[in-house]
């Protein structure tokens, strides 16, 4: 059994597509991860990712994000 916590929730405005972004704890003494959930119209896509992943995740993200605004 898992408890999960939602973490956010959102839509991305040119694709229409609603992302959520869950904490899950594992009872059974499992590690944290973070599950992201995107839906597109009836279709999910789920990914449950672990620390680590999800710090690099977030740095690409911010690298990218970053070099845009700087044009």
């Amino acid at each position: 059994m898992a408890q999960i916590e939602e973490l956010a929730k959102f839509k991305i405005p040119l694709g229409n597509q609603e992302i959520e972004l869950q904490q899950i704890d594992h009872v059974e003494g499992g590690m944290s991860m973070m599950r992201i959930r995107i839906r597109e119209a009836r279709r999910f896509t789920i990914f449950d990712v672990d620390p680590h992943t999800a710090k690099l995740w977030a740095k690409v993200m911010n690298e990218w994000a970053d070099a845009q605004e700087q044009g």
